[in-house]
């Protein structure tokens, strides 16, 4: 059976951009809900090695709005090459995965 849900990861370096994002998701109804954290983020970028504070946005979603999800978000985002990552949901309860449908439905 394919997947219907995912996870949508996304970093942003600041709070205020993060925000912004999820609103915009969530308001399109192209996510169910978006969950931000602070975190601390080691890269290496353009042969250096970075440590940076960022904020990560957890995307819930259907899978079939993953590239409506990506567009909107690089349209957006400030940085040069965004984390944008999609994960399968495997598994999760019913009445979850039913509320995601109904919150990422077209009004």
């Amino acid at each position: 059976m394919p997947h219907n849900y995912c996870l949508i990861t996304i970093t942003t370096g600041s709070r205020e951009e993060a925000e912004r994002l999820a609103q915009m998701l969530v308001d399109a109804r192209l996510a169910a809900c978006v969950q931000i954290m602070p975190t601390e983020s080691f890269f290496n970028w353009q042969d250096s090695l970075h440590k940076e504070k960022e904020w990560l946005l957890h995307v819930k979603t259907r899978l079939p709005l993953y590239k409506q999800v990506e567009s909107a978000v690089l349209e957006q985002h400030t940085y040069e090459n965004s984390e944008i990552l999609c994960l399968p949901i495997v598994l999760g309860s019913a009445a979850y995965l039913d509320w995601i449908d109904e919150s990422t439905k077209s009004r």
